[in-house]
Order: structure tokens, then C-alpha cells, then sequence
């Protein structure tokens, strides 16, 4: 019986060799199938149902006007966005978990999230724009991450260290977070409330095209050009330091990426919590790999957020749910559960 969890060679005539694992790349070939299945799915959902043949049809130019319409203009940029979000958030996940070899470590328990909560509740405040509010999400996940490495740093940024000071700070902005909201309008604060709970309402194509210019530059980046690094930095830094990988250069570089990965998802669906978290886990489950597993981290978080979407549009009768909701209950039961294993295992 063939082992498909055993590294294979492909090798093509010009002399380019590339390793991969069959498990591995069935699980993303899995992970991309239920993304896509789920995401037609949501097209063709809603007061105006649509047969899949139909969804498939508008997406390819060949509907009627109405299918047009209703799946081009307005279901497609939200699951779009969904599909990005979790992509990236997933990303995030996966990149901060190796670089901490902890599987706590998430932009959730990290205090990037709470961050870009900062950022975006001060824009509330003042009144500004959605724009405006995305960019503050941005600003302050990035300012939460660098104060987060800032203090971490003395002591190195990896392992539980990281985790310890990114509690500490998530902690501390989350007492800021509570008391911006005791300052602001009613009617701000309700739209604050909204978007606090990870909300993909009313998402357009401006919300999707940044997280796409984002991923579609950072994606290649932690693949290519860190991906073995990373590999070789869940060794140890003195393992990876004997191999020659250039760990002050690489870490900073990879913690940049998944700090801008994860504020620029909260941007575009506000904290959508706990798939951060549980993707890059159940990633690891399905490939039975080790290494971060970033392509397959990447393709379950898409599909677990659309997913996820699915069910908050649909799995509560007429009533829609935030998808934050949904993700929240199902990532904090994972994380139950996590913590429990971990704590049978010595780790805790």
C-alpha cells in the first residue's frame, strides 16, 4: 500500500526538482474543492435562489441579467471576501505558531487582534469613514505587533516568551478597547459593536481588493522566500543558526508578514476570531506533515470562514448571524479542547 505521507521527488527534463508529500497536496486539492463548492453554494442561497448550474452560468458571463446581477454585484465581493479572509487570517496563524512553536500562537491570543480593535474604535470616535476605519485596523494591529516584539525582544521572540508578552498586551488593550467604547456616541458605538463581532455584511469589492493585493504579494513571500526557513526555525535557533538560515533576518521579516496578514483581515471583516487558531491545527491534522503546513493552513481557513459564513446566513432561520458568532462558539470549544490536550500532554 503507497505511503502518501512520504516525501516524493518530481523531477522534469530541464533539471528542476520539487519535493512534496501526497497526503499534503490532497488535503489543499480537499481544502480548495469544499472552498469552492461552499463558495457557489452561498451564490446561489438567498431570497433569490439559484441552482449551482445557474451560479456557474453568471459567473461565467452566460446568465440572465438577473442571475448577473444578484451573483456578480451583490453576493460575489462578500464571499470574495470571506474566501480572502480566511486565507489570510489562516496564514497569519500558521506563520505565528512555527515562530513561536506553540499552538496558541494566533493573532487572537497574540494581541494583534485587539490591536486592530484599538485602531478601529479610535477611528469610530472621531467619526471617520469606513475607509478611514480600515486603515485604523491596519495602524493598529501593526503598532500592537512591533510593541509586541518591542518587548519581547530582550528576551528573544520565539516560544513561550511571545506568547506570555502578546497575552500581557492583549489584556491591557482590551481594558482600552472597553473604555473607548464607554466614550463614544450611542449610534457609533452600535456600529462598533457591529464590526467588533467580525461582521461580513454589506462587504464590497473595496474590501476585497486590498486583502487580495496583499495576499497575492505576501503569499509568494512566506512560501518561496521564508517557507524553509520557517521550516528549519521549529528546530530551534540553534539548529537553524548550524544550517545556515539567518534567523534575525528571517523572523522579523516572517512576524512583519503575519502581523500585516492578520490587520489587513481585520480591515476587511473586523476580529473574526479563533481561525487564526484552529485552521493551521486542523491543516496539520489533515496532511499529517510536519512544518507549518502553510499552503494547506491557507486553503483550510478559506474554506473554513466561507463555511463558516454559510452557516451564519443560512443554519438560523431567518435570522443572519455575524459570522464572527459562529466562528467564536466553534473556536472556543477547539480551544477547550486544545488547551485540555496539551495539558495531558505536559505541555501546559
Amino acid at each position: 500500500m503507497t505511503d502518501l505521507t512520504r516525501t516524493r521527488t518530481l523531477r522534469s527534463p530541464g533539471g528542476l526538482s520539487v519535493r512534496y508529500r501526497p497526503r499534503t497536496v490532497l488535503a489543499v486539492t480537499a481544502c480548495l474543492f469544499t472552498a469552492a463548492a461552499v463558495a457557489v453554494a452561498t451564490l446561489g442561497s438567498g431570497d433569490y435562489p439559484l441552482s449551482p448550474g445557474e451560479v456557474l452560468s453568471a459567473l461565467t458571463g452566460g446568465g440572465n441579467p438577473a442571475a448577473d446581477f444578484v451573483v456578480n454585484e451583490l453576493r460575489l465581493p462578500r464571499v470574495v471576501t470571506a474566501l480572502l479572509t480566511g486565507a489570510a487570517l489562516a496564514l497569519s496563524g500558521a506563520v505565528l505558531q512555527a515562530l513561536v512553536r506553540n499552538p496558541l500562537g494566533s493573532p487572537d491570543i497574540l494581541g494583534l487582534t485587539q490591536g486592530a480593535t484599538t485602531g478601529a474604535l479610535l477611528v469610530v470616535a472621531t467619526g471617520g469613514s469606513s475607509l478611514a476605519l480600515a486603515g485604523g485596523a491596519v495602524a493598529g494591529g501593526t503598532a500592537a505587533g512591533a510593541l509586541i516584539r518591542a518587548l519581547a525582544r530582550r528576551g528573544g521572540t520565539g516560544g513561550h516568551r511571545l506568547v506570555l508578552v502578546g497575552i500581557g498586551v492583549a489584556a491591557v488593550l482590551g481594558g482600552v478597547n472597553g473604555y473607548v467604547l464607554t466614550r463614544i456616541q450611542l449610534m457609533e458605538a452600535a456600529r462598533a459593536l457591529l464590526w467588533l463581532t467580525g461582521s461580513l455584511d454589506g462587504r464590497g469589492w473595496d474590501d476585497a481588493l486590498p486583502l487580495l493585493a496583499v495576499l497575492a504579494v505576501l503569499l509568494p513571500v512566506v512560501l518561496l522566500a521564508c517557507g524553509p526557513g520557517l521550516r528549519m526555525l521549529e528546530l530551534g535557533d540553534d539548529t537553524a543558526l548550524a544550517l545556515g538560515v539567518p534567523i534575525e533576518r528571517i523572523r522579523p521579516a516572517l512576524l512583519a508578514c503575519a502581523v500585516l496578514l492578520a490587520s489587513v483581515a481585520a480591515a476587511a471583516a473586523g476580529p473574526v476570531s479563533f481561525v487564526a487558531l484552529t485552521a493551521p491545527q486542523l491543516a496539520r491534522r489533515l496532511t499529517r506533515a510536519p512544518g507549518p503546513n502553510l499552503l494547506a493552513s491557507t486553503a483550510m481557513g478559506a474554506a473554513l470562514l466561507a463555511a463558516a459564513d454559510l452557516a451564519a446566513q443560512h443554519a438560523f432561520g431567518q435570522r443572519q448571524l455575524p459570522v464572527g458568532v459562529v466562528t467564536g462558539v466553534l473556536g472556543g470549544g477547539y480551544l477547550v479542547w486544545l488547551l485540555a490536550a496539551e495539558r495531558r500532554a505536559g505541555r501546559l
